[in-house]
């Protein structure tokens, strides 16, 4: 394959569909789903097409995909899928399954939001859910940052000290179809930092025909292997750090496990995920114009949690929002959860408010994050409430009204 450095206008699609194309992966197992789909489309085309050397099978079912995938990745082929919102939750069961495989594929997440209601806008309750699987997950904010985190992806599951499936997850629409310049990088670069996939860990071979099975074992050893997962996941943060540093030496972008935006003498603090922290800050940038001290830091790394990074990243400050794309319904915001558990400990924390926006793609205004902002500076004096915000303007309102109405509901 001759591919040489070339900067394109890419979706966030074609993004993951060329970080899977450079990372030479060997199998692509798959079901459709929106909207993940067109990542698929591409790398059917170019397989078809001769371009890209890769096995591509489409399966009944995303719970079939993600079982071919762990197994395909455990005969020592790299393996690359994709899915979205509903489709993750359908091959759920098998999410912890290959986990304890310790099958080191890489997979793409697309969020949209759960039905019911049905909608194809995203927001991250289907991601989230997945945290406590065992997949490593690293979130997206730009096109860009899809092709390199699955370059990352690749390496980091690879890592004999890790050894585990990582989740690269990114918004529907609002990146899936959004076209961005984005850097290609030369084949030859790309192997220099991801070379082929030789892993010594692999159960099977074709050439030694060979049967395993999984024994009942009792709580002892259940517990052995769980913790030694879940030490593998808190290794991989150190691990993340490492190879994001040899990214940065060969393509000269550097990716955190948190990102630190305007952050410099800032008293109040931001937290955002994904996209839409783009909007964030350019929200922060106006309200540091008006002279409020406010920085932005977006989690990258969701698991493993990157607490100790949070914590010094809010050590002094005032008071913190926490943007939640998603709800725990009967609890809040999830992110907001995690925040406060990591900063717990910590002598001089600063207020934490949660806010929960963007459920279903709902747009986020400049006026609303005005609002956030104003909570801040009120907070850092009268303390926070333990209850989310619900960002929904006064408009939405009204349009909700009139769909009861059309619907003839009144209540």
């Amino acid at each position: 394959m001759s591919i040489d450095n070339k900067r394109e206008m890419l979706t966030g699609n074609a993004a993951a569909a060329w970080g899977a194309r450079l990372a030479e992966v060997d199998y692509v197992p798959t079901y459709p789903i929106t909207p993940q789909t067109e990542i698929i489309e591409k790398l059917v085309y170019w397989i078809n097409n001769g371009e890209m050397d890769a096995m591509f099978v489409s399966l009944e079912s995303e719970h079939s995909m993600i079982t071919a995938a762990g197994a395909a990745n455990v005969t020592g082929v790299r393996v690359f899928t994709a899915t979205s919102s509903q489709g993750l939750l359908y091959g759920y069961e098998m999410l912890y399954t290959v986990v304890g495989w310790r099958a080191p594929f890489v997979m793409v997440n697309v969020s949209r939001g759960l039905s019911a209601p049905i909608t194809l806008e995203p927001d991250h309750n289907d991601i989230l859910s997945a945290r406590d699987t065992g997949f490593l997950q690293i979130h997206c904010e730009s096109c860009q940052e899809i092709l390199d985190s699955i370059l990352i992806a690749y390496k980091l599951a690879e890592d004999e000290r890790v050894l585990l499936p990582v989740l690269v997850n990114f918004d529907g629409f609002h990146l899936s179809f959004t076209r961005e310049p984005v850097e290609i990088p030369d084949i030859k670069e790309v192997r220099s930092f991801l070379p082929a996939y030789t892993s010594r860990h692999a159960f099977f071979k074709a050439s030694q025909p060979s049967s395993q099975g999984v024994a009942v074992l009792g709580g002892f050893a259940y517990t052995y292997f769980k913790y030694q997962m879940h030490l593998a996941s808190r290794n991989s943060l150190n691990v993340y750090k490492e190879i994001a540093g040899e990214f940065e030496d060969v393509f000269g972008r550097r990716h955190g496990v948190v990102e630190e935006f305007m952050m410099e003498n800032a008293e109040y603090v931001l937290i955002m995920t994904n996209s839409f922290s783009t909007i964030g800050k350019a929200a922060v940038k106006k309200a540091r114009a008006k002279g409020i001290r406010i920085g932005l830091l977006r989690i990258r790394m969701i698991r493993p949690f990157p607490g100790t990074d949070i914590q010094a990243a809010l050590r002094g400050k005032k008071a913190v929002a926490v943007f939640d794309q998603n709800i725990s319904v009967g609890k809040g915001g999830i992110l907001f959860s995690e925040i406060a558990g990591c900063m717990y400990n910590e002598r001089e924390r600063p207020v934490l408010l949660s806010f929960i926006g963007g459920l279903g793609g709902k747009n986020v205004s400049p006026e609303e994050f005005e609002v956030i902002f104003a909570h801040l500076q009120k907070a850092n004096k009268t303390g926070a409430t333990s209850d989310p915000y619900l960002l929904y303007t006064k408009e939405e309102w009204n349009g909700m009204e009139n769909l009861k109405k059309i619907a003839g509901r009144n209540g």
